[in-house]
């Protein structure tokens, strides 16, 4: 995670998190913290904010019978934390998300998991179409406790450049 603090008068600081596009080196690899044990009640709010009816996330007698014995994260939520958990360290200073792909449900994630998440700079160029900006590129993979692969995803953002972000505009 990228932090630096600003002094925006004197003995007054204000602090910002993220990179900006020319931050980014391809290959470069960002351990996300803090990492999220997830919770039965957290899982069982996904699911019913999301309308996912599938009873393996959160009724535990049909869960019971199943390959896995008991409930598994709903594997959106799964997806939602990773990027979440990655924020301050990829898009903090993104404009845009352009797109996700190449999403992998690798192994469940079950209540009481800890998950934690890397992602790695794939590529980056500049934007075409927007000068103060550029794309960058990153994979995203989270694991469990034990370092077991549960998720991997592919990212696209189009960056901020230095001074050019809304951090600034805004005044932040």
């Amino acid at each position: 995670m990228v932090q630096t603090h600003t002094e925006i008068a004197p003995q007054r600081f204000r602090e910002s998190f993220g990179r900006y596009f020319e931050d980014f080196n391809v290959g470069d690899i960002y351990e996300h913290r803090p990492n999220r044990t997830i919770t039965e009640t957290e899982n069982t709010w996904f699911t019913l904010l999301t309308m996912n009816q599938h009873p393996m996330h959160f009724d535990a007698e049909y869960a019971k019978h199943s390959e896995f014995g008991r409930c598994i994260i709903c594997s959106p939520f799964t997806v939602a934390l990773l990027v979440g958990m990655s924020v301050s360290d990829v898009s903090q200073k993104a404009i845009a998300n352009l797109g996700w792909k190449e999403i992998k449900l690798t192994f469940p994630l079950f209540a009481g998991d800890t998950l934690s998440g890397e992602s790695e700079v794939l590529d980056k160029r500049e934007s075409k179409s927007r000068p103060n900006a550029g794309i960058v590129a990153v994979r995203t993979r989270g694991y469990n406790q034990d370092r077991k692969m549960v998720c991997e995803f592919d990212r696209m953002m189009l960056i901020a450049k230095r001074g050019f972000d809304v951090e600034k505009k805004a005044g932040y």
